[in-house]
């Protein structure tokens, strides 16, 4: 029973590894199905990463576009104008998957100009202002479904393992040693029974020769 240390002799031997067995299949049996769900999860939104990140490229190119739009029409003044406005603030909600806490999703509110501020100097950078919103927002959604993409498959990495250590050590290692123990039983049981047998024959073989020694 090398790897098993405490194991008890005899019958108790075999109940204690019986249920550490017992517990060693039922806890592999958990972590297939947390892997499955894992799996399920991380591809999800591992699709979802792929689309956020699309339209991040895209807004963030229409932006872009814009951008060079507004500073050929109104010059770096009107750039530095249309940055002049206050910071967006990002609400992020969490959930959790098989023990995991990820984003699940997330808000991105950018406030309006303040009444006191100036406005637009022409229309290209009014648009700018506009697509560089809806750049960030898609940026937003992509960070979500990549952190949690990620948190996710850093699990299913970490489930596979500990899957794996299960299947490929503990449990062979308990079943040898079961089957140590019961064939270990078995020849205790079968010289047991040897010695039970000679200890009859032994006393009727007493028996019969008594009363023959004690006859007149």
């Amino acid at each position: 029973m090398a790897g098993l240390r405490r194991v008890p002799p005899g019958r108790a031997g075999r109940l204690w590894l019986q249920h550490r067995l017992a517990v060693a299949e039922r806890g592999a049996a958990l972590l297939e199905q947390k892997l499955r769900i894992l799996r399920t999860e991380a591809d999800r939104l591992a699709v979802s990463s792929e689309a956020t990140a699309r339209a991040w490229e895209q807004a963030s190119a229409e932006a872009a576009g814009w951008l060079v739009r507004a500073a050929l029409l109104g010059g770096e003044r009107a750039v530095q104008i249309a940055g002049e406005v206050p910071r967006a603030e990002v609400d992020v909600s969490w959930t959790w998957t098989m023990g995991v806490r990820h984003p699940d999703g997330a808000v991105c509110t950018v406030p309006p100009p303040a009444p006191g501020d100036l406005p637009a100097p022409n229309a290209a950078v009014a648009e700018a202002r506009t697509a560089h919103r809806r750049a960030l927002e898609a940026a937003v959604q992509h960070a979500v479904a990549e952190a949690a993409t990620r948190l996710l498959r850093a699990e299913e990495t970490a489930t596979r393992r500990r899957l794996r250590a299960v299947e490929d050590r503990w449990l062979p290692l308990l079943r040898s040693a079961l089957h140590e123990s019961e064939l270990a039983l078995e020849e205790q049981e079968h010289a047991d029974g040897i010695r039970l047998r000679w200890a009859r024959d032994r006393t009727k073989g007493s028996q019969r020769v008594g009363p023959g020694r004690g006859s007149p």
